[in-house]
C-alpha cells in the first residue's frame, strides 16, 4: 500500500472569549486514544493533522505531558491524566483507541472504561491482538450493550504518522461512527480510494492482520535466502548486492521490503568501516503473528509451507548459543 502524506488542517483564528461558555458537544474531542508510544502518538498526530479534535491517556501521565507540550504542542489535542478525564472529554458515541500491548494489557484497560461508558460507545483495539481473543472481547462489550472494534494497522510508525492501512472489524454498529476518521487517516490508492474498509464481525480485522504479517514474514525469509545465496554462493558483496535489490525494486519486486532491504546494504557501520549488515546480531525476534497465521492455517488443513518455514527460521536464528555450539561440530555454511 502507498503512503498518502498527512496535510495539515488549516487552524481556526483565535479571537478573546467575550463571556464564559458552556462546554457542548462540538467542543468535545472526536475520539480518544489510550497508549502513546510512537505508534500512538503518530497515529494522533494525524488524525489531528485530518482535523480531528483528540484526547490522549498513558498509564505513565509523565508521557501525557510530555507529548502535549512536545510533538503535540499547539495542535488539537487534550491530554488526560485519569480514564474518567479522557472519558468526559469525549463526544457521543465516545470512541476510545487502545494502542497497547496484546493480552492482558487490553483487558485491564477494557475494565477500567466499561465503568464510565454508556450504552453504543465504541472501544477499539488498534494494537496486534490474536483474532480469538478480539471475538471474546467483542462478545463480553456486546453483552453490555457496548460496541468493539478489533483492527489491524499496518505500515509502521511511519505508516501511523502518513497513512496507515487499516483493517477493522468486530461490531458491525461501530463502524459509521468510526469510518470518516479511519478513512480519513488512512494511506490512499492511486485513484484516491482508502487502505481502510470493514472487514467483517467478530475478530475478522484482526485476523486478517495476522495473515497480513504472516505473508511479510514469508516475504522477509526469501529476502533473507537470497542474500544468503548471493553471499555464500556467488561471493557477492554488500555493494553489489545492493545494487541488484535497487534493480528488482525498479520492475515487479517493487515494494517497501525490497526498498529498505537495498537501503541497508548501502549503510556502513561507522567504527568499523565495515557494511553495516556484516556486524549486525544474526537474531531475529517475534510477536507471534506469523506463528498464529501456521497454526490457524493447519487448523483448517490450508497449505502455508512458506509462513510456517518462515518461522522456523526465525525459531533457529534466535538460539545463537546454540547454533555457534554446533557449528564447532557440523560442517556448513
Amino acid at each position: 500500500m502507498g503512503i498518502a502524506k498527512a496535510v495539515k488542517s488549516t487552524p481556526a483564528k483565535k479571537t478573546a472569549a467575550k463571556a464564559p461558555v458552556k462546554k457542548t458537544k462540538a467542543t468535545k474531542a472526536d475520539i480518544g486514544l489510550i497508549g502513546i508510544a510512537v505508534m500512538g502518538e503518530n497515529l494522533v498526530l494525524n488524525m489531528e493533522s485530518k482535523g480531528f479534535k483528540v484526547a490522549v491517556f498513558n498509564r505513565t501521565v509523565d508521557k501525557v505531558d510530555n507529548f502535549v507540550n512536545g510533538r503535540g504542542k499547539g495542535k488539537n489535542i487534550v491530554g488526560c491524566h485519569t480514564i474518567a478525564e479522557l472519558i468526559d472529554n469525549l463526544a457521543k458515541p465516545r470512541k476510545i483507541m487502545l494502542m497497547v500491548k496484546a493480552g492482558k494489557p487490553v483487558d485491564d484497560f477494557i475494565e477500567q472504561l466499561i465503568p464510565f461508558l454508556d450504552k453504543g460507545d465504541i472501544v477499539i483495539d488498534g494494537g496486534n491482538s490474536h483474532f480469538p481473543d478480539t471475538i471474546r472481547r467483542a462478545k463480553y462489550l456486546e453483552s453490555k450493550n457496548l460496541l468493539y472494534i478489533g483492527t489491524g494497522v499496518s505500515g509502521g510508525e511511519e505508516g501511523a504518522l502518513l497513512g496507515p492501512s487499516i483493517m477493522p472489524g468486530g461490531s458491525p454498529k461501530a463502524w459509521p461512527a468510526v469510518k470518516p476518521i479511519f478513512q480519513a487517516i488512512s494511506a490512499k490508492v492511486d485513484d484516491g480510494s482508502p487502505c481502510a474498509e470493514w472487514v467483517g464481525s467478530d475478530g475478522a480485522g484482526h485476523y486478517v492482520k495476522m495473515v497480513h504479517n504472516g505473508i511479510e514474514y514469508g516475504d522477509m525469509q526469501m529476502i533473507c535466502e537470497a542474500y544468503t545465496l548471493m553471499k555464500n554462493m556467488l561471493g557477492m558483496s554488500a555493494k553489489e548486492m545492493q545494487k541488484v535489490f535497487s534493480e528488482w525494486n525498479k520492475a515487479e519486486l517493487d515494494s517497501y521490503l525490497i526498498d529498505i532491504t537495498a537501503n541497508i546494504l548501502k549503510e556502513i557501520d561507522p567504527e568499523t568501516k565495515k557494511p553495516l549488515v556484516d556486524v549486525i546480531l544474526d537474531t531475529a525476534g517475534q510477536k507471534g503473528t506469523g506463528k498464529w497465521t501456521s497454526t490457524s492455517a493447519l487448523d483448517l488443513g490450508a497449505p502455508a509451507p512458506t509462513i510456517a518455514e518462515a518461522v522456523f527460521a526465525r525459531c533457529a536464528s534466535a538460539i545463537k548459543e546454540e547454533r555457534v555450539a554446533a557449528s564447532k561440530i557440523l560442517k556448513g555454511p
